[in-house]
């Protein structure tokens, strides 16, 4: 009776011990774990801190080639190990006004702007470097402003593609000229490139502008208008220089009501699908092609470089209208039924299923 009294005392001592002995192993293993977990997270907010933080600002995202800039842009700087803040002012200055200054209350270190208009936005530009940020002009330049960087392809030649393709396809002398919006530079740069090639045939008679319109923020919607207005008019058209794709829609669909679509030369900019699907239709004569994927490289890893404070190695400069401002341009390329497959198919830039519509 003794004995059994005495290892009944004995295991329950043993169990009390037991029970303190998993209770300090619980602890021991829990502090472990909220200093490990602190440290992992500490180091993890450093590695945030470190980031570089990039604002993205887009005049518009109505086109089909800007939805692609955005999008490749925000993968790109992600390749760089940068974070991205994109806004779009949805073709409207004072809302990208707006947009840039809430870019920088989010401690943005550096601004990639597409202006919305050309002059206005050099507001933004101003405020961006007040504060220290480094800005950088993608693809539309932001005139009297002394951006950081220009980064854009060759507008000039854009308009030399164009007006070279129309010239030699045209069976008549009509040509008639849709630019697009007065308020984006790359406008004046492309007419600059295509009357370097219309303005001596022009003067020797071998062509005829019968008109050159601007359509106020691309809208393909006037495009059709200032067609259909012509033809209404009894005048002849026989080849159009669109400003970019979107405008050569605007101008096909209204060829289609008079019943001329593929019997009009029409060119266009930027290689959108529907331009592409165009082409091998046969109702648009050509695109210029712009890999945007190596612009939108390029511009992520000069911001990046501009943060850092290394050289950008770009040795080309353009006039902003005041200042002198360094230039990344890029080639354009002329596309159509011809190499369509061994530019834009073999890029990856649209599918040929989608292209050829298989």
């Amino acid at each position: 009776m003794i004995l059994a009294k005495e290892n009944k005392v004995k295991n329950s001592i043993i169990a009390a011990l037991f029970t303190i002995f998993l209770m300090l192993i619980l602890s021991i293993a829990s502090i472990l774990n909220k200093t490990d977990r602190s440290f992992f997270q500490s180091d993890a907010n450093i590695e945030e801190r470190d980031k570089i933080k990039i604002g993205f600002s887009l005049g518009t995202l109505k086109e089909e080639r800007w939805i692609k800039d955005r999008d490749i842009l925000i993968a790109k700087a992600r390749e760089f190990g940068a974070d991205i803040i994109v806004q779009n002012a949805n073709n409207d200055d004072q809302d990208q006004m707006k947009q840039v200054r809430y870019l920088l209350e989010q401690n943005i270190d550096v601004l990639i702007i597409v202006p919305n208009d050309l002059n206005k936005a050099a507001h933004a530009v101003e405020l961006a470097k007040r504060q220290g940020i480094p800005v950088i002009s993608y693809d539309r330049l932001v005139l009297n402003s002394n951006v950081d960087l220009y980064v854009t392809f060759d507008n000039v030649k854009v308009g030399e593609l164009m007006a070279e393709r129309i010239t030699d396809s045209m069976k008549g002398e009509n040509l008639l000229i849709v630019n697009g919006a007065k308020t984006d530079n790359n406008t004046k740069m492309i007419k600059q490139g295509y009357d370097k090639i219309l303005g001596p045939l022009e003067a020797e008679g071998k062509i005829k502008i019968i008109a050159e319109e601007w359509a106020a923020d691309w809208l393909k919607e006037y495009a059709f208008k200032v067609v259909d207005d012509i033809l209404q008019k009894g005048i002849r058209i026989d080849a159009v220089i669109s400003g970019n794709d979107s405008l050569a829609e605007g101008v096909i669909e209204a060829l289609s009501e008079h019943r001329l679509a593929g019997k009009v030369s029409v060119t266009g900019q930027d290689a959108d699908l529907t331009a592409c699907q165009r082409i091998v239709e046969g109702m648009q004569l050509m695109t210029v092609y712009k890999p945007i994927e190596k612009l939108a490289e390029a511009a992520v890893e000069m911001a990046v470089r501009l943060v850092k404070k290394e050289p950008l190695n770009v040795q080309d400069y353009i006039n902003d209208g005041t200042y002198e401002v360094k230039y990344y341009v890029l080639t354009p390329i002329a596309v159509d039924k011809e190499n369509i497959d061994e530019t834009i198919i073999r890029d990856g830039f649209h599918l040929e299923d989608e292209v050829y519509r298989h």
